[in-house]
């Protein structure tokens, strides 16, 4: 994998796309047309650009899925460690499209099906870890945002398995379909933790950025990316003045190391603290693509299909049927209607003066 990276990101833009034709196979790169392109490159990017559009499009299922390897297909369904065919298709477009541009120099792609429930351990996962070049797929577990309830306004918190409401507007903290692209990673320390008698360990959680287009654009301003479904809480300062992260008078944060690997993340991709690991070597110096179904289209098409009594599966629109069961029906809210709500609901309950963190019993 870090080789064929490494020659992703060093490699010209005129021999890029030969290299994708090596790993992905002989139909990517093919004109669907009797045009000829004028190059190599502008011919992959053409086809990739046509299959990005019919993808999101939804387009031919069987043409699509055409495209896609006979080893991939194999884990195409609704089952367990199964990914959803729309998913695959828009996850691998944009993989390919953003690969032809010279955007992301990685051989794996990511994609999540947040219609999935978060059942760690017994649902199959609904994030994946896709590496043609490598035959490897994985399915693993990752969290959706919880959203808020706004009491007396308007409530778009979601539970805990499954996620009714999706919206991109700033301090919602829901999730938000489409297409990403994995940026930088920054690690910071929270503090302290217990981990055996008189032992304590040093809390580092590190920080994937999420640069998105169009609906996801703003994920940079929300802070959207991805991170260990770990936290500290019960947090208060212990004096350990030897500590290279000790504040001016001597003290570290300390606290209980809490995973939520099964819960609810502020709008966040959150994965266990031993997925994150791949995750993290995976995607440092090397970004890649990230596509999360649904978008707001996805959401809309399915709402209106459950208010006429039609089948989203019959009206050939996806999403999960446990999960759709449990929802009722899904709900997206668009920044232009929900931050306005949001910040005049600020104004209107401003939040209490913040509480200095108390110093830990017998610390002095």
């Amino acid at each position: 994998m870090a080789r064929l990276a490494h020659m992703l990101k060093a490699t010209p833009r005129t021999r890029r796309m030969e290299i994708l034709e090596a790993a992905f196979g002989s139909r990517f790169g093919r004109p669907t047309s009797s045009v000829r392109p004028k190059s190599r490159l502008a011919k992959g990017v053409g086809v990739a650009c046509l299959f990005f559009g019919a993808a999101i499009a939804g387009g031919s299922s069987g043409a699509l899925a055409a495209g896609i390897p006979s080893w991939l297909m194999t884990y195409v369904g609704e089952g367990q460690g199964q990914i959803a065919l729309p998913v695959l298709q828009r996850a691998r477009a944009l993989y390919i499209q953003k690969a032809s541009q010279g955007a992301v120099s990685n051989p794996c792609y990511f994609a999540m099906d947040a219609t999935r429930p978060n059942d760690p351990g017994s649902s199959g996962g609904r994030f994946y870890i896709i590496c043609e070049s490598q035959h490897s797929f994985r399915a693993i577990s990752a969290g959706h945002g919880g959203g808020r309830n706004l009491r007396g306004v308007a409530d778009f918190s979601n539970g805990r398995r499954c996620a009714r409401h999706f919206g991109n507007a700033q301090d919602s903290e829901l999730t938000t379909g489409g297409s990403y692209v994995t940026a930088e990673t920054k690690t910071s320390f929270k503090g302290y933790y217990r981990v055996a008698a008189n032992q304590d360990a040093a809390f580092l959680r590190s920080f994937i950025q999420f640069d998105g287009v169009g609906e996801t654009a703003n994920a940079r301003q929300r802070a959207i990316g991805g991170h260990a479904a770990v936290a500290l809480k019960g947090v208060c300062l212990r004096k350990a003045p030897s500590s290279p992260y000790a504040n001016q008078d001597g003290y570290v944060p300390f606290g209980k190391l809490v995973d939520y690997a099964g819960g609810r993340s502020n709008g966040c991709t959150s994965w266990s603290l031993g997925d994150v690991k791949q995750i993290l070597s995976m995607v440092r110096d090397y970004p890649t693509t990230l596509y999360i179904y649904p978008e707001a289209a996805d959401v809309s098409n399915v709402a209106r299909a459950v208010a006429a009594g039609q089948s989203p599966a019959r009206a050939g629109l996806y999403w999960n049927a446990a999960c759709l069961r449990e929802i009722g029906a899904p709900k997206y809210w668009s920044r232009q209607v929900l931050e306005p709500v949001l910040a005049q609901y600020k104004l209107d309950h401003p939040a209490p003066p913040p509480r200095p963190t108390p110093i830990c019993e017998g610390s002095e």
